[in-house]
């Protein structure tokens, strides 16, 4: 079953996002993925099939593997829902989490371990990433000299908007700010490390943390093709940008049209939307080691 949107009688939806739909459960939140896609901050209007169950049992494979950090999960196994959820089993099984309630810091906390993307751009323009300073010569997806940490802000819509670590801190508190960034470092390298040995190069990624009863927590997702930047080792190179598990497929496609990248969004060809499809499936097998689960 494809879902684009969802609305559950009797369960108070309390946000909409790009991709998740949040049900408010009293003690606990509903994370529901949808097979929704976006692109230039517009969502499209195809669905991708499989998208929301691949986001949510690779989020829940990783919150598996990272035991050194507290997050949010409490269950995306449906049998372990609440009855009042279960009318809506065909919709919920495999695509929705439930999680504990926390407040979410106001910054991105974006990993950076190859120069790519925005990274790239403001290194051609300044020799900088985010406003740290790297050797020169340095070639488009390259590997860099070290890891960086580059939090951003979060924009209700539009580009979210690179902070220096200072800003980081003063909108965090620096103890936060800096378990934040140790905990993100941390997941990113224990990832990267379990990538690799499956083939696959993680370049970047972005993680979101919380607050619960004093506590830096990770909620959210966590290294799926749409937070993180995968790319397939066997076609790796640097001086170009390399193919990708994530949605560049769809980017690239878009680019090719007279859209000026305001809504609506175009409508993808159904080629398009199947090798996204298969592309979002590969990411799941190849880094789990097991294909997707059928759904019931």
């Amino acid at each position: 079953m494809d879902i684009l949107t969802l609305e559950l009688p009797g369960i108070r939806k309390i946000a909409s996002g790009k991709v998740r739909e949040i049900f408010d459960l009293d003690e606990h939140l509903l994370f529901v993925a949808t097979d929704r896609i976006s692109a230039f901050d517009c969502i499209l209007p195809n669905p991708i099939p499989c998208k929301g169950e691949v986001l949510t049992q690779l989020s829940a494979f990783w919150f598996g593997k990272m035991t050194f950090v507290e997050h949010h999960l409490v269950t995306a196994d449906f049998a372990g829902f609440p009855a009042a959820l279960h009318p809506f089993e065909p919709q919920l099984r495999g695509r929705s989490m439930i999680v504990r309630k926390a407040k979410p810091l106001p910054v991105e906390c974006v990993v950076r371990g190859y120069l790519i993307g925005s990274g790239w751009k403001d290194y051609q323009r300044t020799g900088e990433v985010c406003g740290i300073s790297l050797p020169p010569g340095l070639q488009q997806a390259q590997q860099l000299p070290e890891i960086l940490f580059t939090p951003a802000t979060k924009a209700a819509s539009g580009h979210d908007e690179n902070i220096p670590w200072e800003k980081c801190v003063q909108l965090c508190g620096e103890g936060v700010a800096r378990q934040a960034r140790d905990f993100a470092i941390r997941i990113y390298e224990e990832g990267r490390a379990h990538a690799a040995a499956r083939g696959i190069i993680l370049a970047d990624t972005k993680f979101e943390f919380g607050i619960l009863d004093g506590r830096v927590i990770l909620i959210d997702e966590v290294l799926t093709p749409d937070s993180s930047r995968y790319w397939p080792a066997a076609d790796y190179r640097t001086g170009i940008s390399p193919p990708s598990f994530d949605k560049q497929f769809v980017r690239d496609y878009l680019e090719t049209l007279a859209w000026d990248k305001t809504p609506p969004a175009p409508p993808l060809p159904a080629e398009v939307v199947a090798k996204t499809s298969a592309k979002y499936l590969e990411a799941f097998e190849r880094l789990t080691g097991t294909p997707l689960p059928a759904q019931a």
